[in-house]
């Protein structure tokens, strides 16, 4: 048993973890990271990367086809093996040395194998060989283990060997037809996938597709989920089998049977702190990690312990969680180098823009992109909105960009203080246009501001100023 002393332990290696280690270290604090899987985490080898990986080649076939003069040159079916095998590429084959080397050259530690909270500022590591190493940290430890999915109480489901959105995500082979349980991101964008693969896809939704977003988003995705050959059911299953001949068969509330050669369970997340310790510092397992917003956790003597990223439920987004680790980074390294009782150093640093102003892309077909708070949303959080909707097909460059552009946008304004609370965009290739949304609704710009920052001709972007002018019209 070794015992070794840094400034800052951070457990897990996922682009949230290296962030609060790297930021940290910019600061001259001597940071280690420890890590049980793939230096790179979740984001890397099973989620973000190879998704948008599957996502790309149907969505680039998908943009030819809807230009003249390029849909004829588009003939055939996707090459699945080629998709997969870029996948691969994006992925390392799962293999993460290509990840060592900005770890060495931050001057960033790297201990593998599974680190758990041994009491005030320890942590003690089981490697793969059955040692252990004892980690003590001078100032903080940090918890960036992220989420997992949760497997829902549905009868026989556990038995019925389920999907999650890891393996979905790493198929080798492409099943002849695939049910997915759940309506959110997950969901949405892996029934896009394989039904681009030529799988035959059930989605069963209980509240519809992307219920938590605007309505605008759901509607769209389901439509072209039902057009591209896709069932979308609302229901709940109420008991899952695998039968004798590997199929497996789900029964819904409603009566109605659905049988898939496999099924993806994408029901919610939960958090990866069942086994880190949390017991031995007076905190319960298998929880969420409550933080203030400078990603401390509350109610740890001493305040040395912080959870950035999915750990602490606050946004469970890659960018999100990155945005949380440099937060949490420099908050820890203002607290070593300028411990004061007066007026926070530190306060400039806060992650402030996790709670009503969250951007996020759903990758689908269409794609929707959002910001800040939908008009439901705003509406219950007691602003007095008014809602702007524009048909972004009518915009001169939407136009250009495909034939028969068909899309929609909605911004959703504070009466009282003009700015946009929130705003969404549904259509091919949104996602391009939503950092200057989310720079509106994080920046709080007022609206007759943004009147003057004029959009390029013929872009997407003059959507901006039909919601203006739109928005105008109804004073």
């Amino acid at each position: 048993m070794t015992d070794v002393q840094y400034d800052l332990i951070v457990l897990g290696a996922g682009p949230v973890g290296e962030n609060v280690a790297d930021y940290a270290t910019q600061a001259s604090l001597k940071c280690v990271i420890v890590e049980s899987e793939l230096v790179g985490g979740d984001c890397s080898f099973w989620a973000c990367i190879p998704s948008k990986a599957l996502l790309r080649p149907p969505s680039a076939r998908d943009a030819a086809r809807r230009v003249a003069g390029a849909r004829e040159a588009v003939t055939g079916p996707l090459d699945v093996a080629a998709v997969l095998a870029r996948r691969d590429e994006f992925v390392s084959n799962w293999d993460d040395a290509g990840s060592l080397p900005w770890l060495e050259g931050a001057g960033i530690d790297l201990v593998r194998g599974h680190g758990r909270l041994a009491g005030e500022r320890r942590v003690e590591v089981t490697t793969a060989d059955g040692d252990t190493v004892v980690l003590t940290a001078r100032h903080a430890v940090a918890v960036c283990t992220g989420s997992a999915a949760l497997i829902p109480n549905i009868p026989g489901l556990a038995d019925a060997n389920p999907w999650t959105s890891r393996d979905a995500t790493s198929v080798k082979d492409v099943p002849a037809s695939l049910a997915i349980i759940g309506g959110g991101v997950v969901a949405a964008e892996m029934a896009t996938a394989f039904v681009a693969l030529g799988s035959e896809v059930t989605v069963i939704a209980r509240s519809g597709l992307l219920a938590g977003l605007e309505d605008i988003a759901g509607d769209a995705v389901t439509k072209r989920l039902r057009a591209d050959g896709a069932t979308v059911l609302h229901g709940s299953p109420v008991g899952v089998s695998r039968g004798g001949a590997g199929d497996v068969t789900i029964e819904l509330d409603s009566g109605e049977t659905v049988t898939a050669t496999e099924v993806l369970v994408a029901t919610g997340r939960t958090p990866r702190s069942a086994d880190i310790g949390l017991e031995r510092i007076g905190l319960t397992p298998g929880e969420w990690l409550t933080v203030d917003d400078s990603l401390r956790v509350d109610g740890v003597d001493g305040g040395w312990l912080y959870a950035a990223g999915d750990v602490n439920h606050r946004a469970l987004l890659t960018h999100q969680g990155k945005y949380q680790g440099r937060a949490a980074g420099m908050a820890i390294a203002a607290r070593v180098t300028a411990p004061t009782t007066e007026a926070d150093p530190w306060s400039d640093l806060a992650a402030s823009a996790d709670h009503e102003r969250v951007p996020s892309v759903v990758f689908s077909e269409p794609q929707v992109a959002s910001i800040g708070l939908t008009a439901d949303a705003a509406a219950k959080a007691g602003y007095r909105t008014r809602v702007v909707d524009y048909d972004l097909g009518a915009v001169s460059g939407s136009g250009l960009h495909a034939d028969g552009y068909e899309g929609a946008a909605r911004m959703v304004v504070d009466e009282d203080r003009g700015v946009a609370l929130g705003v969404t965009f549904v259509g091919a290739d949104v996602a391009e246009l939503l950092h200057a949304a989310t720079i509106a609704v994080v920046g709080e710009v007022p609206l007759s501001r943004l009147w003057h920052a004029v959009p390029a001709f013929p872009t997407m972007s003059e959507i901006w100023l039909r919601l203006l002018e739109t928005y105008r019209a109804g004073e």
